[in-house]
């Protein structure tokens, strides 16, 4: 096999030579200088030869890359150096669904670009990957869905659906393909499990009596701070785990609120990243106390405010006596069910509070009523506050 540096370093000679890689492929040089990479095939009992592009415009990995494409051609039965519409096929799923992939993670989170390229690399490239794009076809995609059902996947197979079927909506927008095989295997996959509620307390009683049951449970005091906390703000725990001091303001005065960054919040990329996307959390005088007494009692450590792991609430609460009854995640649910309970009419300002989006409305709808409702916001988070601590 050739090597890089055999590569860089083949010279001209006074006739043309080849540097033989391996399976066909071999630079070939000519006397001038010219070095190509072309590769020998059998297709229908004859010899052929295709070009696969100059060095240095083509490096090693990238031939070996293009041979691969138009040796799987071949088992295809296409000849790619024929038509137009067999070279185009020669572009394999896996280089279609990485340029796909390229073009919408500018869009998506961090996050979510690298769960859907690993999902891909695991589950599909490794069947489907080496093949071209237009020769994949339904039963094969559904082949690979039903590897991740066998798992017990479900709703990742489905997913992974989603995503091969994105890929063939590029390839033929970009005449590359011309049928998507994954648009209608959907209906042969299992049905999604029915959606289960996460558990959550739905009566003040029982809310009171959870608090009451973490302070004999023992541990940390600062875990037990932290899902007080979290009870009187009903934010998402990702919020409450990344919270830093400099997101408090006013804590000593009239009106202290906790300003989220748009970045911790539930959100698509491009809101990710304008500030004017900051939740604000108007601070009741219970949570006041609990950001004062850590900080009087020094639990904090660090820049963090709850420097605890994502986890310990959850064990908290199973020490507590409530595995299966009530998650962190789950005081969303019992502020919203009691607070629209007691207060209907405030439907929209307790939506807010959440940071729920309500329906249909327009992005400068939202920036106005984030400001106009703050004040009733904070009137709902004080009553709460009461009627946590009563």
């Amino acid at each position: 096999m050739l090597s890089n540096a055999a590569v860089k370093t083949a010279r001209p000679r006074s006739r043309a030579y080849k540097l033989f890689d391996e399976r066909g492929l071999f630079l070939f040089v000519t006397p001038g200088g010219l070095r190509s990479w072309r590769l020998k095939y059998r297709i229908e009992g004859r010899e052929k030869l295709l070009c696969l592009g100059q060095w240095p415009d083509v490096q090693l990995v990238d031939a070996r890359d293009r041979a691969e494409e138009a040796r799987a051609l071949v088992a295809q039965g296409v000849d790619p150096s024929g038509s137009s519409r067999a070279a185009r096929q020669i572009r394999t799923f896996e280089a279609v669904a990485r340029e796909w992939h390229g073009l919408k993670r500018e869009n998506w989170t961090e996050r979510h670009a690298a769960d859907v390229i690993d999902s891909l690399a695991r589950d599909v490239f490794p069947e489907l990957g080496a093949l071209p794009v237009g020769a994949i076809s339904a039963p094969a995609v559904l082949q690979v869905l039903r590897e991740v059902e066998r798992r017990g996947s479900i709703e990742t197979a489905r997913r992974i659906r989603q995503r091969i079927s994105a890929v063939f909506s590029f390839a033929i927008a970009e005449g590359i393909a011309t049928q998507n095989p994954a648009a209608d295997v959907g209906e042969a996959l299992r049905p999604p499990a029915p959606s289960r509620r996460q558990p959550a307390l739905t009566d003040i009683d029982g809310a009171r009596a959870l608090l009451a049951a973490c302070e004999r449970a023992g541990g940390l005091p600062i875990v037990r701070l932290a899902s007080r906390f979290l009870a009187l703000t009903a934010v998402r725990m990702g919020a409450l785990i990344a919270m830093g001091w400099d997101e408090i303001e006013d804590l000593d005065g009239d009106a202290p609120l906790w300003r989220i960054p748009a970045a911790h919040m539930k959100l698509k990329k491009a809101r990710k990243e304008n500030p004017e996307n900051d939740h604000i959390v108007p601070l009741s005088a219970a949570a006041v106390a609990v950001l004062k007494d850590v900080r009087t009692n020094g639990y904090d450590t660090r820049s963090r405010v709850f420097p605890i792991r994502p986890a310990a609430i959850g064990a908290l609460y199973a020490r507590a006596g409530y595995a299966g009854r009530h998650v962190p995640h789950g005081w969303r649910a019992t502020f919203s069910t009691i607070m629209n309970e007691q207060f209907r009419q405030e439907r929209a300002a307790i939506d807010m509070a959440l940071a729920h989006t309500p329906k249909g409305e327009s992005e400068s709808e939202y920036a106005y009523n984030r400001a106009k409702l703050l004040d009733q916001r904070r009137v709902l988070f004080q009553r709460w506050g009461e009627m946590l601590s009563t």
